[in-house]
């Protein structure tokens, strides 16, 4: 083993044991909001909000609410850890270690997915029984949760190199992440909406990410697959590149 795949491995499990430690905050707490907005959407919006044919609207709102969980916890995974070794001083630590650009982004990545994999596994599980949830297209289920989680990810890493305190991640969350997500679709199918909001929603990439998710449950959705396909492709792609730049460069790392 090369000294910088032993970097690697050492930064994915060191990601990993960080928010292990407190599972509780990581996992748990998100999939208890979840919940609660099941509980709350479902009894408010039941039989008002027209969705698809042959699916009731809680069924609906499932994928919407682990999609929209899954694209704030990777987010979250990424960004908090780098702003964290910045405000403590400790980043300058990982920059002497034996990693390169692609070893720190894999190692974020990949550890934000582990972390996305058992909040979505934990929803999963409290929902399944109560709620009945076809998968009629595992492979577009598993390809846009794969792109969605590891867009999200390094779009995080990209906030965590640029932001230089807690506030500055706190508005890219509240101004961008949290926004995108409650207007890309999660308690609502598009074609419900005006025009004009039903052609703005096609704009926010988070749409793709939670109607492509849909698919693989339901086998329908609002766009073709394919659309979601290359939304999730292109985003990644777009934010990888950033990121490796960054990465590459040493933008807002070197002080």
């Amino acid at each position: 083993m090369t000294p910088n795949q032993r970097g690697f491995f050492t930064l994915l499990k060191k990601e990993i044991k960080r928010f292990w430690a407190v599972l509780g905050q990581t996992v748990t707490a998100p999939v208890i909001t979840a919940l609660l907005y099941l509980l709350v959407f479902a009894q408010a919006m039941k039989g008002r909000a027209p969705v698809y044919p042959g699916v009731e609207y809680t069924e609906f709102l499932v994928p919407g609410l682990i999609m929209m969980t899954v694209i704030q916890n990777a987010f979250a995974n990424t960004s908090s850890s780098l702003i964290q070794s910045k405000v403590m001083g400790n980043l300058v630590f990982l920059q002497m270690a034996p990693l390169g650009p692609w070893e720190w982004f894999g190692a974020y990545v990949l550890a934000a997915i582990v972390r996305t994999v058992l909040v979505a596994a934990a929803m999963l599980i409290v929902v399944l029984p109560f709620v009945r949830l076809p998968v009629h297209e595992p492979l577009a289920l598993v390809a846009v949760f794969l792109l969605s989680s590891g867009s999200l990810a390094v779009l995080g890493l990209i906030a965590g190199i640029v932001a230089q305190k807690f506030d500055h991640i706190a508005a890219f969350t509240n101004f961008l992440i949290t926004p995108m997500s409650f207007l890309s679709g999660v308690f609502y199918s598009v074609h419900a909406l005006p025009p004009f909001w039903f052609a703005a929603s096609h704009f926010n990439p988070f749409f793709y990410l939670i109607d492509g998710f849909r698919f693989g449950f339901f086998g329908v959705a609002d766009v073709p697959i394919w659309q979601s396909l290359l939304w999730a492709s292109g985003f990644f792609g777009l934010m990888t590149a950033i990121c490796l730049w960054m990465l590459m460069t040493g933008y807002k790392m070197k002080r």
